[in-house]
């Protein structure tokens, strides 16, 4: 039997999710605390340039992008032993309410 490790064995996991932003005020206030917290790894520029990212963005896209650890993604797999997660990937946009592709007879939904 070999070793999985000696295959090279990858899946790309690819998850849409659709959320209703209810207040985005509220928001943005909690992504600039985020922020300015002082373990932000950020310096004093960059630091400026989220805040006006975040306030100048309407749709709320850039706040909840700073409120979403990538790495909380990975725990979608930690329950399957035959798998170990790698690395995510966060990616935030604004939609029309639904999902893409909705009548793709690959979509599996596993609700």
């Amino acid at each position: 039997m070999s070793d999985a490790t000696d295959t090279g064995r990858y899946l790309r996991l690819t998850v849409d999710l659709v959320v209703e932003v209810t207040d985005v005020a509220a928001l943005q206030a909690a992504a600039l605390k985020e922020i300015r917290h002082p373990e932000a790894d950020l310096d004093a520029d960059e630091r400026q340039e989220q805040i006006d990212l975040v306030n100048g963005d309407e749709t709320g896209a850039a706040a909840l992008q700073w409120l979403i650890e990538p790495d909380h993604v990975l725990s979608l797999v930690d329950h399957i032993d035959e798998v170990e997660p790698r690395e995510a990937m966060l990616g935030v946009e604004p939609s029309d309410g639904t999902l893409e592709d909705e009548d793709d007879p690959h979509d599996h939904d596993h609700d």
